[in-house]
């Protein structure tokens, strides 16, 4: 296991992590950027909360005016709190001019009233957007020296991103770029790595040795067909992956709490997609 876990993040880090090591993040923060497709399978988010609760995912990542919804809740088994701390307005469906970053106010006292398992933040890179990662490099720096006085786990959200002409930016996946970025979040002091796959399995493995040993959850990004999904964090996982933080390809499926089990499978059982499609598909039947 991860010297983290010989650390003084410790006693946040073993309610993150299971004991193999491994995370299923359950991501419900996409409220926090203003964009309305975000929206979809967490309108009501008293119900994605309970389903999400349920369904007993590893952590669930929710923003600070959501989490009392998870912590508030009468159950001594329910996931770990990763919170959110920053936003942006980078994925607004109308590509801004000069984007940015914003740390919220009070940050490590609102995830220790709040008794978080973990904060998370954003390094953005845009080739066009330099404002942007300065923004985010700021944050980071402020953000480590409190992470490090409070002992409060640090996930940094490291994402490269583009965009074409009349389209919202997007990620871009591009492996020796990712690889950069990654080791720049290292060398910022995180702890815990969330960052995007790459097309091959490959080329992820580099990605995650660029971590150096730190935990790397890939992220789910938009919706994909089910196969699609389960395939791939099969592959995810057997290429190094401590984990997923998975959002919109859970929430936003018809059954999320058996979509969410067989995602738990592939994490901490290693089981195949063909496992994990047929626990999709016994939850499905059993609606």
């Amino acid at each position: 296991m991860n010297n983290l876990f010989n650390s003084n993040l410790a006693p946040r880090l073993t309610r993150l992590f299971a004991p193999d090591g491994h995370c299923l993040d359950l991501a419900l923060d996409h409220g926090l950027f203003n964009v309305p497709a975000f929206l979809v399978g967490i309108e009501d988010m008293n119900v994605a909360v309970g389903v999400a609760i349920d369904a007993r995912p590893d952590a669930i990542q929710l923003t600070p005016g959501q989490a009392r919804r998870l912590q508030h809740t009468p159950d001594p088994h329910r996931p770990a709190l990763v919170l959110r701390v920053d936003v942006s307005d980078m994925y607004a469906p109308d590509p801004p001019a000069s984007a940015f970053s914003e740390l919220i106010a009070d940050p490590l006292g609102t995830a220790l009233r709040l008794d978080a398992a973990c904060v998370v933040i954003n390094l953005f890179y845009a080739p066009d957007q330099p404002r942007l990662h300065q923004d985010c490099l700021r944050n980071l720096s402020a953000l480590k020296a409190k992470c490090e006085r409070y002992e409060v786990p640090l996930m940094v959200e490291a994402l490269v991103m583009r965009h074409g002409v009349g389209r919202p930016y997007d990620a871009s996946g591009e492996p020796a770029q990712l690889s950069a970025l990654v080791r720049s979040a290292v060398e910022l002091g995180a702890d815990i790595i969330k960052t995007d796959p790459c097309e091959s399995p490959e080329a992820f493995a580099e990605v995650v040795r660029a971590a150096g040993g730190l935990p790397v959850l890939p992220r789910g990004g938009g919706r994909v067909p089910d196969a699609e999904l389960l395939s791939r964090s099969v592959a995810l996982m057997r290429a190094g992956a401590a984990g997923l933080v998975y959002g919109r390809n859970i929430t936003g499926h018809r059954r999320p709490a058996a979509m969410t089990r067989a995602l738990m499978s592939i994490v901490h059982e290693g089981a195949s997609a063909e496992a994990a499609q047929q626990i999709l598909s016994e939850g499905e039947a059993a609606r």
